[in-house]
């Protein structure tokens, strides 16, 4: 089974930009958007992917995730018949001491809001934060992109 840590983070700065490694744009939607599974139908780039997350823990730093790439074609048919919502952003790679920080820059109803999201191999692994990074959100439901479709932060 494979296990996905991250801490999340609000982003309080634009300088993650200038230090990122690279970039891509991501459109994704959901099939499926319950508490206790999302199926994420996700194009970054010129690639598809389908991912399956299950219920977080009691902390909100782990879960169940299984993501496979699908053709490209399959994952734009998919995403015509996802739930109401579909997530708009470009997503920025910035090393930071030992980690790769993924920065998601939000559009449309989601316009204005900056996430970081920090991978890590135990919940118990310290995070190095940069200066850009901000208070810490991670386990609030309302950062989570299966909620960000239903009620987006334009609407907060």
């Amino acid at each position: 089974m494979a296990l996905e840590i991250e801490r999340k983070y609000l982003v309080s700065s634009d300088a993650y930009k200038e230090l990122a490694k690279a970039s891509v744009r991501i459109t994704q939607g959901y099939l499926s958007s319950v508490k206790e599974r999302t199926v994420r139908v996700r194009v970054k780039g010129d690639k598809g992917y389908l991912t399956i997350k299950g219920i977080g823990n009691e902390s909100g730093a782990s879960r169940y995730e299984w993501e496979r790439e699908i053709p490209l074609e399959d994952a734009k048919a998919l995403l015509a018949i996802c739930e109401p919502g579909v997530i708009d952003k470009t997503r920025y790679l910035v090393d930071h001491g030992p980690h790769t920080f993924e920065v998601d820059e939000f559009y449309g109803e989601n316009l204005g809001l900056v996430v970081a999201e920090c991978e890590l191999d135990s919940e118990e692994q310290a995070v190095e934060k940069p200066d850009w990074v901000a208070e810490e959100v991670t386990g609030d439901p309302k950062y989570y992109n299966s909620m960000l479709m239903k009620t987006p932060y334009t609407q907060w």
